[in-house]
């Protein structure tokens, strides 16, 4: 299976960014092989609808769930219609989310909220 996170830096001892939308980065983490690789997210710059974009992005990467701490509904909706479940992390820590979504202990992420294009957000 093939996660996604939204991360600050490329490197796994690195933290998980708490935007989704606006991540510099994403990791996607092959849960089977272990093996993990960095993408820049091309919607960073963009002054409206990033997470749209974002989460675009990790539809064409072939992503099965995402890890993160928030979400805006607009992404949402796209992530979820592809068949991507999301995970609410509640930890900064890349490796420590990894392991507990492993584990099965990571719930779902329930609650998204309308986005924050208009200020800069998700």
């Amino acid at each position: 299976m093939r996660i996604a996170i939204p991360v600050e830096e490329r490197n796994l001892a690195g933290t998980i960014c708490a935007s989704f939308g606006r991540a510099p980065v994403f990791l996607l983490y092959d849960t089977g092989t272990k093996e993990s690789s960095f993408v820049e997210n091309s919607a960073l710059a963009n002054p409206g609808g990033a997470g749209i974009k974002a989460a675009q992005l990790l539809v064409d990467r072939q992503a099965s769930a995402v890890l993160t701490p928030r979400c805006g509904e607009n992404a949402a909706e796209i992530l979820k219609a592809a068949g991507i479940s999301l995970f609410k992390t509640s930890s900064t820590s890349i490796e420590a989310s990894i392991e507990l979504f492993g584990k099965g202990r990571l719930p779902l992420l329930e609650e998204v909220h309308a986005g924050l294009s208009h200020h800069g957000g998700d």
